[in-house]
């Protein structure tokens, strides 16, 4: 199983990124769960959105409700995460994971003026 996640980088504050993270080896659809954590500087990883399998339901920290979204794409097998309106604090890398058994590689986002 592999997970590649891509999208991150550089953004002003307010403007907006879309991560994403293409599974390989494992159907999105049959995962527990498909979700993003991130981990800022000198802070412990945290959990940001996932999509539950068993319902479909979407969850988000409450950091980022009502500015990001997450999807699943199952022609593509890839998860997104929209993010709307960040904030300097967004800052961090961004790690897509199944069910927190898989994790990708991670991606940097960085909001800065």
């Amino acid at each position: 199983v592999q997970l590649q996640a891509s999208g991150g980088g550089l953004v002003q504050p307010g403007g907006s990124l879309r991560l994403s993270c293409e599974a390989s080896g494992f159907s999105l659809q049959n995962a527990y769960y498909v979700g993003w954590f991130r981990q800022a500087p000198g802070k412990e990883r945290e959990g940001i959105s996932c999509i539950n399998k068993r319902d479909g339901r979407t969850y988000y920290g409450d950091s980022v409700k009502g500015r990001f979204t997450i999807s699943r794409d199952s022609a593509s097998n890839t998860v997104y995460l929209q993010m709307n309106s960040l904030k300097s604090e967004d800052t961090g890398v961004y790690y897509c994971t199944l069910a927190s058994v898989y994790w990708g590689q991670g991606t940097q986002v960085t909001v800065s003026s």
